[in-house]
């Protein structure tokens, strides 16, 4: 997915966006705040259902891993579908959160079943705190999302941040792309290294 030395094979603001040391790079100051979240899009065909690995390094503010997602704005590199948080102080790290359509799916510690209709069934099977006390601060840290079927697993550091099952046909994504995120807010620095991705 990433050479480890260029762009090749993805897309974004080239003013955003760049490799150091092995790395891909995302970069927003506030001299010249962002107006709306951004992403750097992958080129390459992700499989329907996967199991991706990325390693991330937040220094600050709000980020987070876009899959079975969709081009909602291709000249600003705006997209929505699923997405993997990312959060310096971890309030949102780990969870499952709709960009661009239903918000949070699911918060950290919570397996959540959505039926056709949209209602949830929500169970919990750790505390948000405890989870998070498996997360590295001002150090990489490795994201794994499974995604096989309507079932969404995400990992951190091998362990189990939160889980949807999602039964709603008409809003469940069964594929799409694959993409990285700049968030508005503060100034912020976001790096990811160690991108794989294997079929299921």
């Amino acid at each position: 997915m990433f050479d480890g030395k260029s762009l090749e094979g993805w897309r974004g603001r080239a003013d955003l966006w760049s490799v150091a040391d092995g790395a891909i790079v995302g970069r927003t100051n506030a001299a010249e705040p962002i107006k709306k979240n951004t992403f750097l899009i992958w080129d390459g065909d992700a499989p329907a259902d996967f199991e991706l690995r990325i390693s991330y390094w937040v220094e600050a503010g709000n980020s987070g891993i876009q899959y079975r997602s969709k081009v909602a704005d291709e000249k600003e590199f705006v997209v929505g579908g699923y997405q993997a948080d990312i959060e310096v102080s971890n309030n949102y790290t780990g969870i499952n959160y709709e960009e661009r359509g239903r918000g949070i799916l699911a918060q950290r510690g919570q397996r959540v079943t959505i039926a056709e209709d949209g209602s949830k069934k929500v169970e919990t099977f750790g505390k948000a705190d405890e989870i998070a006390k498996s997360f590295n601060t001002d150090a990489w840290n490795e994201y794994r999302v499974v995604a096989k079927g309507n079932t969404l697993q995400h990992y951190i550091n091998d362990t189990l941040t939160s889980e949807v099952i999602d039964g709603q046909s008409e809003k469940a994504a069964k594929d799409g792309i694959i993409a990285l995120q700049l968030h508005v807010g503060p100034a912020m620095v976001i790096r990811f290294k160690n991108l794989t991705i294997k079929a299921l």
